[in-house]
């Protein structure tokens, strides 16, 4: 894809449904009592993958365009898989789904794409462990492939040493189909999508937060059923994020984002924009599922930098590229601290950011767990995606406001969480 910069992005769009949210509403409606109906589920690849895999379990699942219809068999409802659980590029099918195959009766392998298969997976093969779990990591790397055979789970209380959804949701759903009580302590509280969903469905599942301390914890207990939910699924703010970095950037730009949802441990990236000196403002905010929704208005801004780090990091860990591609135009300096997990993701996400943003033009030096970043003018360059979706989208932000003309290698890589990027751009336009 090449791009070059523009001015003057103008309208309302709505964009594709939570990433995270699609995920769940597939993996507990699977193991749910009943019928789940899922409205505005996101079709992207690593979405597509966790309905596949449920498939291989057994689960009949219906599609109609952005409607999906689970056809849930209960908690113990899972076949066992006749082939290989293929995940994909999903991170977060294979720690999630990890955590259900721990209590299954039956043995099962999961494995993905090149880039799946070196991301760490220790962060759940030991707390499965601790619980009674038999699981392995095929190659004995700490990677996938990883293989699953019974075991007899029992609760225990996990100090996590991150703060991140995919290990606590893990722990949690393990925890359906262990005896007694399974708690998980983070150091801050990540995305809590699975605590809300799962007390829809049903689950006794609890959350509390240490007086005087950022610590959280999420406590489950077994329970009899979860039961089928109708579920709309929010906007995803981290897909938002794109049009809300270009709505600051670009002159002349004004974007109302329809419908996004702006869970407390998701939306860092408004108070970080705002932080900044953007002007965005939320409108029409409201409570659906247990998720908080609202509007959100943005308007081109002169942005500063900002010193972004500590609590804040795991609500918008998704969102550093972007925030860097902004911070690379800002006026003055900004430093992120503490995100050291970006090195973890579907690539290094440090290290690509900064390259990318070198080869633009902008003084960046990249740190241990973050970068420093001194705003200024970009110019046109070839953008090396490593196949990262979320770099492939800040990137074509980033085109917007460079001079001449900026190529995105192997965009079609962001199919994985937004296959209609570019064309909620044209309406734009």
């Amino acid at each position: 894809m090449e791009l070059c910069s523009i001015t003057g992005l103008n309208g309302k769009i709505t964009v594709p449904g939570d990433k995270s949210v699609s995920h769940r509403c597939v993996m507990f409606g699977s193991i749910a009592n009943g019928m789940t109906e899922i409205h505005n589920f996101l079709k992207g690849a690593d979405c597509l993958a966790t309905i596949r895999c449920f498939r291989t379990l057994g689960i009949e699942i219906d599609e109609n365009g952005s409607s999906v219809l689970v056809h849930g068999k209960g908690l113990h409802g899972l076949s066992a898989p006749t082939d290989i659980l293929d995940v994909g590029n999903s991170g977060t099918t294979t720690r999630l789904l990890s955590g259900i195959l721990s209590g299954q009766p039956f043995e099962s392998k999961l494995s993905g794409d090149k880039s799946l298969n070196s991301r760490p997976m220790e962060r759940i093969i030991k707390p499965l462990t601790q619980m009674g779990a038999n699981i392995s990591s095929i190659l004995r790397n700490g990677c996938a492939p990883l293989y699953i055979c019974p075991g007899s789970l029992h609760g225990i209380h996990y100090d996590s040493p991150v703060a991140s959804a995919q290990v606590k949701s893990c722990i949690l759903l393990a925890g359906l189909y262990a005896e007694g009580e399974t708690s998980v302590t983070e150091p801050s509280l990540s995305r809590n999508h699975t605590e809300l969903m799962l007390k829809e469905f049903g689950a006794d599942i609890r959350s509390a937060h240490e007086p005087g301390s950022t610590k959280a914890t999420a406590s489950i207990s077994p329970c009899k059923e979860l039961y089928g939910q109708k579920i709309t699924v929010p906007g995803d703010v981290s897909s938002a994020a794109y049009f809300i970095a270009a709505g600051l950037i670009v002159p002349d730009s004004e974007i109302l984002i329809e419908n996004v949802g702006i869970n407390p441990t998701r939306s860092g990236i408004l108070k970080v924009c705002e932080d900044m000196g953007g002007d965005i403002t939320l409108l029409n905010e409201r409570v659906e599922g247990g998720e908080k929704i609202a509007d959100i208005l943005v308007r081109t801004s002169e942005l500063h930098g900002v010193t972004i780090r500590g609590d804040i990091i795991p609500t918008l860990i998704d969102e550093i590229p972007v925030i860097a591609v902004m911070a690379a135009v800002a006026e003055g300096t900004t430093v992120i601290k503490d995100a050291a997990e970006l090195k973890v993701k579907e690539t290094d996400r440090i290290e690509t950011i900064c390259d990318n943003l070198t080869a633009m033009g902008c003084n960046v030096t990249p740190t241990s767990d973050g970068m420093i970043i001194t705003g200024g003018k970009l110019k046109g360059a070839a953008i090396h995606t490593l196949l990262d979706h979320r770099i492939a989208m800040a990137f074509s932000i980033a085109a917007l406001v460079a001079e001449g003309n900026t190529k995105i290698l192997d965009s079609k890589c962001i199919d994985v969480s937004y296959p209609t990027f570019y064309d909620t751009f044209e309406e734009l336009l």
